[in-house]
């Protein structure tokens, strides 16, 4: 009954601990903080998070987080620069090209949104919710953010980030061990993230109700 339960933890020691190899050509710095200033940045966006009623940043609380997720793309792009490798800087190409085509549809519906709550408060999406949550009201709208938060977490059919059928890996390519590990615990601490603002957004998010856990957790499970 018990064979196979600790295959996991010894797969995560064999991942952390495995040998660490230099590239000749890359950005040794750059190449070495990077996955590290991801980790930075998604343990800020959480901060920005109500909480127990508390806030860093009350009136532009929203913005910010919509900000810290848009450097998602430029992690990626210091990433393939610092590894100086051919398919981590076509995996770099193909995450501009699809940051232009969806954060302008995503900045107008944000705007949308700021309008109705007249404000830009994280807590304003939680008390303009309290009869009817904003899913009902602005379905098509739910829908849109979901693919458009697909397409920033390079989930599937958007994948084109890794694409390992034609860049291997893609921009985590030249990554191994602990930092190959950060890079995906950066990914879905993300997911995590996105999920908590699509509950917030549109299923009236009270961050310390046992509810709020259960939408986080079906939505996690869509993405």
């Amino acid at each position: 009954f018990f064979l196979g339960i600790l295959q996991p933890f010894s797969d995560m020691l064999k991942l952390l601990f495995k040998e660490f190899f230099f590239l000749n050509y890359s950005n040794f710095i750059l190449y070495m903080l990077v996955p590290f200033f991801s980790l930075l940045i998604i343990m800020f966006m959480f901060i920005l998070l109500p909480f127990d009623n508390m806030n860093l940043v009350n009136d532009f609380s929203m913005v910010l987080l919509i900000c810290c997720l848009m450097l998602n793309v430029y992690y990626v792009i210091l990433m393939s620069w610092a590894s100086n490798s051919k398919y981590t800087y076509l995996s770099s190409i193909r995450v501009v090209v699809q940051m232009i085509s969806y954060e302008v549809s995503l900045f107008i519906n944000l705007l949308c949104l700021f309008f109705l709550m007249e404000g830009m408060m994280v807590e304003l999406f939680i008390k303009n919710q309290f009869y009817m949550w904003l899913l009902f009201l602005f379905f098509f709208m739910f829908l849109l953010f979901f693919f458009i938060f697909l397409s920033e977490l390079n989930r599937i059919p958007f994948d084109f980030l890794e694409g390992e059928s034609e860049l291997v890996s893609g921009f985590n390519l030249e990554y191994g061990s602990m930092m190959f590990s950060l890079i995906f615990i950066f990914e879905y601490l993300m997911i995590i993230l996105v999920s908590i603002l699509m509950v917030v957004m549109f299923m009236k998010g009270e961050l310390s109700s046992f509810m709020f856990y259960l939408k986080v957790i079906t939505m996690i499970g869509l993405f």
